[in-house]
């Protein structure tokens, strides 16, 4: 049996398969351009800040004073200068210096004092307030206590020196102040 196959019905079985593939690529395409979806986060973390430190303080200095056993106050004032983030609430401790008669980290009133030399020793305090009634420590209830504006603020520290009757000499000592908030 022969069978004849006319041109017209090639032309129409290669339109055929011509459309089929077309329709299964269509179909493939869609296949790949499938979507897929995750999420993220945006974070920020913002945190309070104080610096003590980046202006320098201004030292007490207590100037030159003639020796003498008669009772005296010799009073002076230097600064710390402090810079907290906006409403930040801050506490400043001064340590008891490098020469303190008792624990340094935590001095009590009466045992600071600036040596000179190898061991001759005046002693001397640091207040709070101009009337220097307010001790200024390391220990709760002796820091000063303040919440921060933004802006470096000066805050004033008021010293006391109640005796120069010492061998003469150039007396010093370093104190530390802390910064909490």
């Amino acid at each position: 049996m022969l069978k004849t196959v006319t041109f017209r019905n090639i032309k129409s079985e290669v339109a055929r398969a011509v459309l089929l593939s077309a329709v299964a690529l269509g179909a493939m395409g869609a296949a790949q351009a499938a979507t897929d979806v995750t999420t993220f986060k945006v974070k920020l973390t913002i945190t309070e800040s104080c610096l003590i430190s980046a202006t320098a303080p201004t030292d007490v200095d207590f100037g030159s004073q003639a020796r003498t056993g008669a009772a005296l106050t010799l009073d002076a004032a230097g600064a710390l200068n402090v810079n907290c983030t906006s409403g930040t609430p801050y506490t400043i401790g001064l340590n008891g210096g490098a020469n303190n008669t008792g624990t340094t980290a935590t001095p009590t009133a009466g045992s600071r004092r600036m040596l000179s030399g190898t061991a001759n020793y005046v002693g001397y305090e640091l207040y709070q307030n101009t009337g220097r009634t307010t001790f200024w420590g390391n220990a709760t209830g002796s820091w000063l206590g303040g919440t921060g504006t933004g802006a470096s603020v000066s805050l004033p520290v008021y010293g006391r020196v109640v005796s120069a009757n010492a061998p003469a000499g150039a007396y010093i000592d370093t104190v530390t102040a802390t910064i909490t908030y």
